[in-house]
């Protein structure tokens, strides 16, 4: 047994060298990367304010954060988290027709492959440019911010569906057409029970991400929290984005639970 086990490791491709030329090219990378790296000096007013950030931060104003009124913290986040979920439902929507399109065991691979190249587009442009884009077409506020959530989604929740229906098990729906069942009967018993947990898991998970990107969204005008978090930073109002920072952190731990919870159970059916 020892001695087929030597034969073994004898005939194995000697690939020591490949793994050593890597990590030489990885070094190389990393160390022409880091002469673009400035350190600048820390002056004593630099570490004042840092103090004074650290301050605020673990002393949060309080009266803003349960404030209940349009300016308080458990308002904006509503708002925040009603423009990333909102965002997500509609980009989840549009999503399903182009996936389909997009899927070259469904459609011809000519129209596949022009349909993915309309997703990779939208999926190219940063979302601080829709942002500024819809702000122009529909003014400042959370309407914009819902129509940039939407079409950023598209991106990334297309492609998802896409691999989850070319994924899908055709021996299922061959066992279907077997039994003599309708198209109508295939699509609902061999298609979507296959499909609808894995789409759900997406657009949880992407409701997860755009709750983060509408706070960025905020401070170019596009509603949610991320105008008054930029105006306190830059009027150095420090325990306000205290106040600020700790709501976001309680609503992104809270819908981490909920979603981490709802993922566990579309796994184990």
């Amino acid at each position: 047994m020892n001695e087929n086990i030597r034969k073994k490791f004898e005939q194995e491709p000697k690939t020591w060298y490949y793994k050593v030329l890597i990590a030489l090219v990885v070094v190389v990378i990393i160390a022409w990367s880091s002469t673009t790296v400035q350190v600048n000096e820390v002056t004593g007013d630099g570490i004042s304010i840092a103090r004074k950030i650290i301050s605020g931060i673990f002393h949060p104003d309080t009266g803003m954060l349960f404030n209940l009124t349009a300016q308080g913290v458990p308002y904006l986040l509503l708002e925040t988290m009603c423009i990333a979920f909102l965002g997500t439902i509609v980009g989840a929507i549009l999503s399903i027709p182009l996936a389909f399109l997009a899927s070259t065991n469904i459609v011809p691979k000519p129209i596949a492959v022009v349909v993915r190249v309309f997703i990779m587009a939208v999926r190219t442009i940063p979302a601080f440019v829709y942002g500024l884009m819809f702000i122009r077409v529909t003014g400042p506020g959370a309407f914009a911010g819902l129509l940039t959530m939407s079409v950023c989604s598209i991106g990334m929740v297309s492609k998802m569906f896409i691999e989850c229906i070319e994924d899908l098990d055709t021996k299922i729906l061959e066992s279907l057409d077997a039994a003599g069942c309708t198209l109508f009967q295939k699509i609902r018993y061999g298609i979507i029970p296959q499909l609808i947990p894995d789409f759900i898991s997406t657009v949880i998970y992407r409701f997860d991400m755009n709750l983060r990107d509408a706070t960025v969204l905020g401070l170019v005008g596009a509603g949610g929290i991320g105008a008054p978090l930029i105006n306190a930073m830059s009027a150095y109002r420090w325990n306000e984005v205290g106040a600020i920072l700790a709501g976001l952190i309680i609503l992104i731990l809270i819908i981490e639970v909920i979603s981490t919870k709802i993922r566990v159970k579309l796994a184990r059916g």
